[in-house]
């Protein structure tokens, strides 16, 4: 018999500006063995308002996890990354930058944000589908994800 949580499907953020991103993200979730609701913000203030819970996103889901673009309009996401690991409530949430930049600076200030992972974005479409796809295998299968609060 499968507890409760087991059939409740994983929330996952995606602050990304980018639509064909998003879509071949989409594509590669909704091809994937994990029931997931996939929860998309363009910039980082819209991120800040979807986990605050703050109009219009009043009603949203805690994420499980936060997929996290760096390079975004109004609030990039190395601030966005360092407002979630600075609350206490929120810190927990995994977030795994998925981004085109391969600056080191960019990967080190990631992880001195206190980043969970930091992935490079690749050019090739199919590549990319795969990489979405490995971070599915990890992080919705592999890792153990902490239970949201309501």
């Amino acid at each position: 018999m499968a507890d409760f949580e087991s059939l409740r499907a994983i929330e996952i953020l995606m602050v990304e500006d980018n639509p064909g991103d998003v879509r071949l993200t989409r594509e590669a979730f909704k091809d994937g063995r994990v029931w997931n609701r996939l929860h998309v913000v363009e910039d980082g203030l819209l991120a800040m308002d979807f986990l605050y819970r703050r109009p219009p996103f009043e009603e949203a889901p805690r994420p499980d996890i936060i997929l996290l673009d760096l390079n975004l309009p109004r609030m990039d996401g190395r601030e966005v990354l360092a407002a979630i690991k600075s609350d206490p409530a929120l810190r927990i949430i995994p977030v795994v930058v998925l981004t085109t930049s391969q600056a080191e600076e960019d990967v080190l200030r990631a992880y001195h944000l206190n980043a969970n992972c930091y992935v490079t974005k690749p050019v090739d479409l199919e590549q990319f589908i795969r990489i979405v796809q490995a971070i599915e295998d990890f992080w919705l299968t592999v890792v153990r994800l902490p239970l949201s609060p309501p």
